[in-house]
């Protein structure tokens, strides 16, 4: 049976010796290259994924690990793991490249095909979210709670990445829903998730992203007491392209305005 403290452990250990990595490259002179999706990647993202995988592969051997760089590999030879670790060295790597901190390196767990452990760490912040199945979130050692915020028009909400919410059915919902709010912003990236984790934001609706972006957020807002959905209202999973996060309350009302008119 898999030991959650000591798994919180090795991933935050990993994620600090990622930030190592990182950081001296940080508005640095370094090569950018674009990969086949058109999205840039960097030494700092290889070599600090190479980091996390070492440091989990020492603790756990027969895990999995899916890499955003390295892709997928299976520990010691198990074609069939139950553990996969799910690895974003830096999301956020436009931000990275442009020289401002909106960035963050993510480390997931799944067992069994349930996210069991998050841990989301901003170097250039300075802070680190930490969400165990079970065990609660904290930020920097302190406790997480969503708001209790429950409507629309109380609600300080944040997007990011719409581009392809813009195109879809659900874009004339979303105006209606930013136009009753009583605050939007659009933070993106880690930040709006740890904010609405601390109860400082209300919902975050985004779109065109995948479970490396998310995985680790979505234990840290769940075990914070927030609601974590795609779009649809359908579990986080590795094909997910969309997320709508919120308290429960709040999750329940924007969910049914998204979705009013298809």
């Amino acid at each position: 049976m898999l030991d959650f403290e000591q798994a919180r452990d090795v991933a935050i250990a990993a994620a600090d010796a990622a930030s190592k990595v990182i950081m001296p490259y940080f508005q640095g002179d370094f090569d950018v290259e674009l990969k086949a999706d058109q999205t840039p990647v960097t030494v700092a993202d290889r070599l600090a994924e190479d980091v996390i995988r070492e440091t989990i592969l020492d603790a756990f051997p027969d895990h999995a690990i899916f890499g955003e760089e390295r892709g997928m590999t299976h520990g010691a030879g198990r074609p069939g793991p139950v553990c996969t670790w799910l690895v974003d060295p830096i999301d956020g790597t436009k931000s990275f490249v442009r020289g401002y901190g909106m960035f963050s390196c993510q480390i997931a767990l799944m067992e069994k095909g349930r996210l069991v452990l998050g841990v989301s760490t901003a170097p250039a912040f300075g802070e680190q979210a930490v969400g165990v199945d079970g065990l609660g979130a904290v930020l920097d050692g302190k406790k997480l709670s969503v708001s209790g915020v429950k409507t629309i028009e109380k609600a300080a909400i944040s997007t990011g990445n719409i581009g392809s919410l813009a195109r879809s059915d659900r874009w004339r919902a979303l105006g209606r829903i930013l136009a009753r709010a009583y605050t939007t912003r659009g933070y993106g990236d880690f930040y709006h998730y740890h904010r609405l984790a601390a109860g400082q934001l209300d919902a975050v609706i985004e779109s065109d992203l995948n479970i490396l972006d998310i995985a680790a957020l979505t234990v840290v807002v769940r075990e914070a007491g927030g609601v974590v959905t795609d779009l649809a209202g359908d579990p986080i999973g590795m094909e997910t392209t969309s997320i709508l996060a919120a308290n429960p309350a709040l999750h329940t009302e924007l969910l049914a305005a998204l979705n009013e008119s298809l």
